[in-house]
């Protein structure tokens, strides 16, 4: 990670332990639509989403005492939201709109599945961050590109073709080939079903 992003960061985390505000607003601004993102995929709803995104940053507020490093934010928020996506299908909240029931059930199955799986532990989050950094890193600039504005940016792939003036199938192409490296990379470090999932939650250094 980029050493002054970093530097920043550890400055604004010993500030909001004291309960500065605005070291909270720094750390809401990094990574409020990264959780909203991460709840998004399980639960497809986005107002949902933004609802149990706004809560872990709640909790997270109230609980500053208890994380004890930078990187620990981070992990507090995702398990916090991991744990409220897992209630919400345990008590069948979870709406799905245009999907048969059969594919529904498999599609929840699966997802609870992943949920259980992730520990957003603050060591396994360092070392993804390490590795995804230099395996995006590897990408052709081209690639890199599409990959940041589809991943990071959640552009869809129209708007991607448009700003970069490229076909739609370009855009697809550069994605194929961006996601076959990475999972390339990470096969050895990650378990199928964790890598997509894992490739939207560890996206912050992307940007770097």
């Amino acid at each position: 990670m980029n050493r002054k992003v970093l530097t920043g960061k550890i400055a604004h985390f010993h500030l909001f332990k004291k309960g500065d505000e605005k070291a909270f607003a720094f750390f809401f601004n990094l990574y409020y639509n990264q959780i909203v993102g991460f709840c998004a995929e399980f639960i497809k709803d986005r107002d949902k989403a933004k609802s149990i995104a706004q809560e872990a940053f709640l909790k997270l507020w109230l609980n500053r005492e208890k994380v004890q490093k930078v990187n620990g934010i981070k992990a507090f928020l995702y398990t916090s939201a991991k744990s409220d996506c897992l209630n919400l299908f345990r008590h069948k909240k979870v709406v799905h709109k245009h999907i048969n029931s059969s594919l529904r059930k498999r599609e929840e199955s699966l997802n609870i599945e992943v949920l259980n799986a992730i520990n957003f532990d603050v060591v396994m989050l360092a070392e993804l961050e390490e590795l995804i950094e230099g395996s995006v890193n590897e990408l052709p600039d081209k690639c890199k590109q599409v990959f940041k504005m589809r991943r990071v940016d959640f552009k869809k792939n129209k708007e991607i073709a448009a700003e970069l003036n490229i076909s739609i199938k370009a855009v697809e192409a550069n994605m194929t080939r961006a996601l076959k490296h990475l999972k390339n990379k990470l096969s050895d470090y990650l378990p199928a079903t964790l890598f997509l999932t894992l490739l939207l939650v560890l996206k912050e250094w992307i940007l770097i």
